[in-house]
């Protein structure tokens, strides 16, 4: 038997329901409102003959309508079957059935009160049975102010304590990230822990599901990182991602300063392949740098942290949120204008330049005069790139971004002479080997990854940790 603090959590009896039943002889429907509104269940056609009055179960978060369950009537009755010795004396075990003389509505009244009984009664006593909860499956969230809704990408089943934490390889602003190895399989992991109270405070749950969400879309892209499941805890978010272990562009960056021009080449055809993907599934990347690009063990570029990524944007789009990283923001979201998809190829461009001088197009120590850069300076480039590299920074950089290349469609970034030599059908299917192969020593090691985070001591507890 689980047990829980029924204090903190509302029993189902507090949260209002509707209840609608439909009879099958006049085909209409009747309600009973209880409480004002939250929560929908509808009962629909019955057989009183067979005893089965409930042919689908709905209930819905009227805060959220997206979220429902439906459960025919059989999933039900075999569902409280298997939990029929713990109900309590003062609830049938069965539903109630047909007497003489007594009305099929007052039957259907009976036994409508007879499953929200035993519903209220399962939640509230056995909410953390992970039967009640696989079964409820998203309205969950109704009884438990921790809970947050991960979709088919959760595996209730997981437990923290299911994996091995091998080392710490990145730190963020809500938690960690660990290379894990499953305890059963042996597989290698990146494991990403957010800390719900952080993510809470800062209003941030919107970027956590945003993140989720294209992280199940990336499945279908060799250059996006790839979610395998999610769970959680009561305080923690916990997303099972590839282990990629060639280390932070970034960081290679930093060891080498600049890229030769076929290097980064090579690097800025496999990000726009990825961005292009984005672009389809009518999401703007928003957070494009060195730092969110991971190499993998063959040396191909995987593009990471989706926190910011904003879904819904179609071509002609735009949104107004002010966010990404000040050295790689375009004009347009600095002046809090409204932007579209092109402030993704904007990034695309700042980071190519980091790549063949060292350092972002407008950069400066003080962020309010990069600002200013960003906004009103022409655009510097050295001369030792080819004329083809040159055409393409000065046009991807453009601070009108009508005029900027990408504008109209990915065939204007793929066509364009800079990547002439990309054969980009090759490319998506890593045919082509990529300039530069990590050194890794075995599918754990972490020589490519920064000391910053792998001295930090692995710490996956449910004890908080706050960065």
């Amino acid at each position: 038997m689980v047990s829980f603090d029924q204090a903190r959590r509302a029993p189902l009896n507090d949260i209002p329901i509707i209840i609608y039943i439909s009879n099958k002889k006049t085909s209409k429907w009747s309600g009973k409102r209880r409480n004002g509104g939250g929560a929908t269940s509808k009962l629909l056609p019955f057989n009183l003959n067979k005893f089965i009055f409930l042919k689908v179960f709905e209930l819905k978060n009227l805060l959220n309508p997206t979220i429902s369950i439906q459960k025919s009537f059989t999933e039900l009755e075999q569902f409280f079957e298997r939990f029929k010795s713990i109900l309590p004396s003062n609830l049938d075990k069965t539903p109630p059935k047909r007497k003489f003389l007594v009305s099929e509505q007052k039957i259907i009244e009976k036994r409508k009160n007879w499953v929200e009984a035993i519903i209220n009664y399962l939640i509230n006593k056995y909410f953390e049975n992970s039967d009640i909860q696989l079964f409820f499956g998203p309205l969950i969230n109704l009884f438990d102010d921790n809970y947050i809704y991960l979709g088919n990408s959760e595996k209730r089943s997981i437990k923290p304590s299911h994996f091995d934490y091998l080392k710490t390889i990145g730190q963020g602003s809500f938690g960690r990230v660990y290379m894990v190895r499953h305890n059963l399989d042996g597989k290698i992991y990146a494991m990403k822990i957010l800390v719900k109270e952080q993510i809470k405070r800062r209003n941030e749950v919107k970027h956590v599901m945003a993140e989720k969400n294209v992280l199940l879309k990336n499945i279908n892209h060799p250059f996006l990182v790839s979610l395998h499941y999610s769970f959680q805890t009561k305080n923690k978010l916990y997303f099972v991602l590839d282990f990629l272990n060639g280390g932070e562009l970034f960081f290679h960056l930093q060891k080498e300063r600049s890229f030769c021009e076929s290097k980064a080449r090579f690097y800025s055809a496999e990000i726009a392949s990825a961005i292009g993907y984005l672009h389809e599934q009518n999401i703007i990347y928003r957070d494009l740098k060195p730092e969110n690009i991971l190499l993998d063990r063959y040396g191909h570029v995987v593009l990471t942290d989706f926190g910011l990524c904003k879904e819904g944007i179609k071509s002609k789009d735009t949104t107004n949120t002010f966010c990404g990283t000040p050295e790689y923001l375009a004009p347009e979201v600095i002046e809090k204008k409204p932007y579209d998809r092109t402030v993704d190829w904007w990034c695309l461009g700042c980071v190519l330049f980091e790549m063949l001088f060292g350092l972002p197009p407008f950069y400066s120590k003080n962020q309010q005069e990069m600002y200013q850069k960003i906004i009103n300076q022409q655009l510097i480039i050295p001369s030792n790139i080819s004329l083809s590299a040159r055409n393409f920074l000065q046009r991807i950089l453009r601070k009108n971004h009508f005029e900027r290349l990408g504008a109209r469609n990915f065939d204007e970034i793929c066509f364009h002479p800079f990547f002439a030599l990309i054969e980009w059908e090759k490319l998506n299917k890593r045919e082509i080997r990529a300039p530069f192969i990590p050194k890794i020593r075995s599918e754990t090691d972490t020589i490519n990854i920064a000391r910053a985070f792998t001295d930090i001591e692995p710490n996956p507890g449910e004890k908080e940790f706050f960065i």
